[in-house]
C-alpha cells in the first residue's frame, strides 16, 4: 500500500538521547534559512552575514525521532538544515494528529521564545539534519537586526495562516481536495528554498503520515494518490513528486497560495 516509502515505525522516539553534536552547517544549509526568509520578505546584506554567522550546534537525526516533546521547557529552537519534520500531538490512545510538515530552512519552534512549555511535539520523518539555536543567541541576533526580528515574526503568523488553511481542509474539503491542496502548497514551499525545480518536489512521507496529518484513512490516502496518477495529475516515484498539471490540481484542491504569503 505504500507509495510513499520511508518507514513509519515510531518506536525510535521511545529513546530522547539525541546524537552527539556532528560539526558545522554547510553554506548550502545556511542559505535555505535565507532563501526560506528572503521568499516571504528582504533582507539585507548586513542580515544574511548575520544568518550565515548564526551560533548552531548541529545534530544528525534518525527517521522517527522527537526534536522536543510535549511538556518540554526548551531552551534551544530548532533549524532543519536538511530531511523532513513535523509537528503533531498524541492522543492518550496512541493514536496522532499531525499539524504542519517541515522543510529545509523552517525554524518552527520559534514560539518556544515565548511559551516556555511545549503543548505538542516535533520530530524527524526522515533522516534529519538539525542546527540547535539558543535562545540567548536567538535574542541577540533580532535585537542586533530589526529586520530578522521582523521576518521571524512574520514567518510565524504565516504558520498560523498555514493552519488555518489546514482547518478548513480537515473540516470542510473531501479526500481528494485536501491532499491535492497539500501536494499544490508543498511544492511552494519547496520551491522558497530552492528544493523545487519544474514541479518537481521531495515528498518522503508514507501513506499513514499523510493520514494522520489529513484526517484520512489509509483506504482514502491509497485511493486518492492511484487516482491523481491516472488522472495525469501528478507522478510519484518513490520520495519524489512531479506536478504534472498544475492548474487542474490547484483547481481540485480549491488552492489559492495567498495565505503562504511568499514574495
Amino acid at each position: 500500500m505504500g507509495v510513499l516509502v520511508i518507514s513509519s515505525d515510531t518506536s525510535s522516539r521511545a529513546d530522547h538521547n539525541w546524537n552527539a553534536a556532528i560539526g558545522n552547517a554547510t553554506a548550502e544549509e545556511r542559505e535555505r534559512l535565507i532563501r526560506k526568509l528572503e521568499s516571504i520578505g528582504t533582507l539585507g546584506e548586513d542580515d544574511r552575514a548575520a544568518l550565515r554567522q548564526l551560533p548552531l550546534q548541529v545534530q544528525a537525526l534518525p527517521d522517527n525521532k522527537d526534536i522536543v516533546r510535549d511538556g518540554d521547557r526548551p531552551s534551544k529552537c530548532c533549524l532543519v538544515l536538511d530531511g523532513f519534520a513535523c509537528r503533531y500531538k498524541l492522543l492518550p490512545d496512541g493514536r496522532r494528529q499531525i499539524f504542519s510538515f517541515h522543510t529545509p530552512g523552517d525554524i518552527p519552534d520559534l514560539q518556544s521564545l515565548h511559551l516556555r512549555t511545549m503543548d505538542h511535539s516535533l520530530g524527524s520523518l526522515t533522516p534529519s539534519r538539525v542546527g540547535f539555536i539558543t535562545h540567548d543567541d536567538v535574542r541577540d541576533v533580532i535585537g542586533r537586526f530589526p529586520r530578522l526580528a521582523n521576518l521571524f515574526w512574520r514567518d510565524t503568523l504565516i504558520e498560523a495562516a498555514i493552519f488555518r488553511e489546514w482547518m478548513v481542509g480537515l473540516g470542510r474539503r473531501n479526500a481528494h481536495q485536501r491532499i491535492a491542496h497539500l501536494l499544490c502548497e508543498m511544492a511552494l514551499r519547496f520551491q522558497g528554498v530552492g528544493l523545487a525545480h519544474d514541479r518537481t518536489f521531495p515528498l518522503p512521507l508514507t501513506q499513514a503520515e499523510l493520514a494522520d496529518a489529513l484526517g484520512l484513512t489509509l483506504v482514502h490516502v491509497n485511493r486518492v494518490l492511484r487516482d491523481l496518477r491516472l488522472s495525469e495529475l501528478v507522478g510519484i516515484e518513490r520520495r519524489t513528486v512531479s506536478i504534472l498539471d498544475w492548474e487542474r490540481l490547484a483547481e481540485l484542491g480549491e488552492f489559492d497560495p495567498t495565505y503562504l504569503h511568499q514574495d
